[in-house]
This record gives C-alpha cells, sequence and structure tokens, in this order.
C-alpha cells in the first residue's frame, strides 16, 4: 500500500524533501517523478494553500489528459473537523482535486492559457470508499471535448489502484481578469 510522508506545510512554502527509508532502498517510482510541481501547478491555477489540492502534476498532454498526485496527511485543516477522531477526507474535496486537475489540461494548452475554468456542473458524480490520513490519491482526468467557451472532462481519483471518487466535470472558461 502507497502511503505520504510529506507533512502539509502550514506557512504555503513547499514541505521539506523526505528522506531515504532506514534501510537504504529507495522506493523507485520514475512514474511518479513530477512534471509539475507544486511551486509550477501555482503558476498555472490560482489556488492558494489551503485551496490548492494538487501536489504534483505526473503525466500531462494538453487539451487531452492529466494525472496529478495529492498526499493526504493528517494536519491538513479540513480534518480538524471532519471527523474528529475518525478523519475521512471530505468527498467534495475529492472533487475539487479532479478539478483542478481538469484545469491544468486546459490550461497547458496554447488555447485557454490565459482563460479561467469556472465549474459549470458535476455530473455522475460517485464516492466510493473513504480517504484517510497517509493515503496518496492518484486524480486521473481526461478531457472529453474541449471548445472555445466550454469544457467537459472525466476524472477518476484512485488510492492503492482503487477508486475512491469518480466525476464529469464541466467548466464555462472565461477570460481571465486582470483587474483582482
Amino acid at each position: 500500500a502507497r502511503r505520504c510522508v510529506l507533512a502539509t506545510a502550514t506557512n504555503g512554502k513547499a514541505p521539506a524533501p523526505e528522506k531515504p527509508p532506514k534501510n537504504g532502498v529507495n522506493d523507485p517510482q520514475p512514474e511518479n517523478e513530477p512534471l509539475l510541481t507544486a511551486a509550477e501547478i501555482s503558476e498555472i491555477l490560482p489556488h492558494r494553500y489551503p485551496f490548492l489540492l494538487v501536489d504534483k502534476i505526473i503525466e500531462l498532454v494538453p487539451n487531452e489528459r492529466a494525472v496529478g498526485i495529492k498526499c493526504v496527511t493528517v494536519n491538513e485543516e479540513f480534518f480538524q473537523g471532519h471527523f474528529p477522531g475518525n478523519p475521512v477526507m471530505p468527498g467534495v474535496l475529492m472533487v475539487e482535486a479532479l478539478a483542478q486537475v481538469g484545469g491544468i489540461i486546459l490550461k497547458s494548452g496554447e488555447e485557454h492559457k490565459e482563460s479561467s475554468a469556472y465549474l459549470l456542473s458535476l455530473d455522475k458524480v460517485k464516492f466510493r470508499r473513504p480517504v484517510v490520513p497517509g493515503d496518496q490519491i492518484m486524480l486521473q482526468v481526461d478531457a472529453v471535448r474541449i471548445r472555445s467557451r466550454s469544457a467537459h472532462v472525466k476524472g477518476r481519483a484512485l488510492v492503492n489502484d482503487q477508486v475512491a471518487a469518480e466525476a464529469e466535470i464541466r467548466y464555462a472558461l472565461l477570460p481571465t481578469s486582470r483587474n483582482n
């Protein structure tokens, strides 16, 4: 079972690198090497701590597909009230993480680089298993259709190759306001 050992930084800075295991053997995960780090994701998406829910992107095909990773840690703010003594990640935040990966798919292409993606609708949302501290969520999102002013993606959140959540997400694509 893959577990996360990252600690969420409370000051908005990236966490310290992981230490190698005591036995000196690293888990070789070349497929999990980031294409985009949290800092690079922050240059693409407007979200910031504590609402940036994607730690890294490990696969990206602009306007087609992306795979992101979210390491769920016990010190996530939402665990203070969801649920004390039995921490479970809120399902709506899993869907938000999928939506953020979808936003990266859209904004990585040239046509929508300067657009803002706003949620229009959620369809076929299903929650299949709880996500708890220590879990690593793999966020797989595929574009279904991208148009000039709207987009539709399908996403799955997996923990240990088990589907935790899935959803179809539709966005309105609008010009980014420069006044904020």
